[in-house]
This record gives C-alpha cells, sequence and structure tokens, in this order.
C-alpha cells in the first residue's frame, strides 16, 4: 500500500529556512515523479514543484531561487529546502507522487506557517 509521509513543516519568522520531507513507501520510488503542492484556506491546491525520477526539477515562479526540491533515492525520500520564507509562503504543503499512467498518491499534508 502506497504512503507519503510528510514532516518538517512549523512556525518561522519571515526570511527563515524550513526543510520539509516526504517519506515514500509501497511504491517503485524511482519511477516516479514526486513533487510539492501547497493549499491555503479558501484557494485550489497549487503546485510549488516537482522532480523526475532522473533528477529533473521544476519550480514554480513564486519559489523559484528560494526553494530547492531535492530527492534520495536510497531513503525513498524527497525533500523541499524553503529559504527566504515569505508570509505569503503560509499554506498547507503536500507531497505526490505521479506517474504517466496517470496513477498518483498524495500525503496528509504539513503545515508551514510564516509569521513575525
Amino acid at each position: 500500500q502506497a504512503q507519503l509521509v510528510e514532516s518538517g513543516g512549523g512556525l518561522v519568522q519571515p526570511g527563515g529556512s524550513l526543510r520539509l520531507s516526504c517519506a515514500a513507501s509501497g511504491i517503485i520510488f524511482s519511477i516516479y515523479r514526486m513533487g510539492w503542492y501547497r493549499q491555503t484556506p479558501g484557494k485550489q491546491r497549487e503546485w510549488v514543484a516537482h522532480i523526475s525520477g532522473q533528477g529533473s526539477s521544476n519550480y514554480a515562479d513564486a519559489v523559484k531561487d528560494r526553494f530547492t526540491i531535492l530527492r534520495d533515492s536510497d531513503k525513498n525520500t524527497v525533500y523541499l529546502q524553503m529559504n527566504r520564507l515569505k508570509p505569503e509562503d503560509t499554506a498547507v504543503y503536500y507531497c505526490n507522487a505521479a506517474i504517466v499512467s496517470g496513477r498518483e498518491y498524495w500525503g496528509q499534508g504539513t503545515q508551514v506557517t510564516v509569521s513575525s
């Protein structure tokens, strides 16, 4: 049974950093594109970044040059390093695993709050 478990969220001051982790189990990690999405109350979930099984990454314009997505195949884990955080980055962050057939999985989400 596939499972994605996020961790690392919390409260941070503007300009600070956080690293989110997403541990995957029950899937062949290497064939899944791993991604991060975020959602705030009353808004649709928005894409943040993703990384292919080969390590190619893409970012939303709002986070480019501040966030970095990495994957560790030995640990079946994907990370989101978030630097220079802004209040508008406050959201619940979700991990996603997807393959071209359309199959995908979601984690339960982790709250990130950027506030002084």
